[in-house]
């Protein structure tokens, strides 16, 4: 009884007392990969980016198999928009850990991003690669909603309807209200011109905060029996 009272009278009361403690830890030891990891998760809430990036550095020094480290030197790389060092990192993070589902998924978002319309057969290369890490990610993590609906938004860009809309109907049986899945269901509906599944999924994706498209909207009113938007 005494240790727990102790223990809750000693628990950082904000955010700089968190980090004050951590550092305290890492002056007894600071080969504690953890703990690094640790403080430089709280730094980056601080938004201290330079002095996170240094402890993550640090943290995988110490050790090595720490993937999530790699993943959040890629997230730090994308707030600084540097796409190829996000990639890069995360390659790494599934490298440091076999079947590293966010890692994947990571990569595939990235990807997409990377296309830019300049080189079309570059363009279909990194599609191609987008979609295999996406279909990796939920492989290893069979409830990772945002890596399905990515890769619906994936198989949409190369002409695979019903494979995105396989995707998205995933999503929503894992998270029924996700409402990004919704909107690309309403997208892939459209598309296949089931137009009362494609309002369904538009008007669901709006009433849970979706700013759906404008012209969607309107492509879709026609086919209304009623006006809901």
């Amino acid at each position: 009884m005494t240790e727990t009272l102790v223990s809750e009278r000693s628990k950082p009361k904000n955010s700089d007392e968190y980090i004050e403690m951590l550092r305290s830890q890492l002056r007894g030891n600071s080969e504690c990969g953890t703990t690094h990891y640790n403080l430089a998760v709280a730094l980056m809430g601080k938004q201290e980016y330079d002095a996170a990036e240094k402890e993550l550095h640090d943290a995988i020094d110490c050790s090595p198999s720490l993937a999530e480290a790699y993943v959040l030197l890629g997230g730090i790389c994308l707030q600084r928009g540097d796409l190829e060092g996000c990639l890069r990192y995360n390659k790494y993070a599934t490298k440091a850990r076999a079947g590293f589902a966010e890692g994947y998924a990571n990569i595939g978002f990235v990807l997409l991003q990377l296309i830019d319309g300049k080189d079309e057969q570059a363009d279909e290369e990194k599609l191609d690669r987008a979609i295999k890490n996406l279909q990796k990610a939920v492989i290893h993590n069979a409830n990772f909603v945002q890596a399905y609906t990515t890769l619906g938004n994936a198989y949409l860009m190369k002409g695979l309807v019903d494979e995105s809309i396989a995707a998205n109907l995933e999503a929503i049986r894992i998270q029924p209200n996700f409402p990004i899945a919704h909107n690309n269901l309403a997208v892939g509906y459209l598309q296949k011109k089931e137009y009362e599944l494609a309002i369904f999924h538009l008007d669901k994706a709006k009433s849970l905060g979706f700013e759906v498209a404008e012209a969607m909207k309107q492509e879709l009113a026609p086919y209304r029996k009623s006006k809901l938007i």
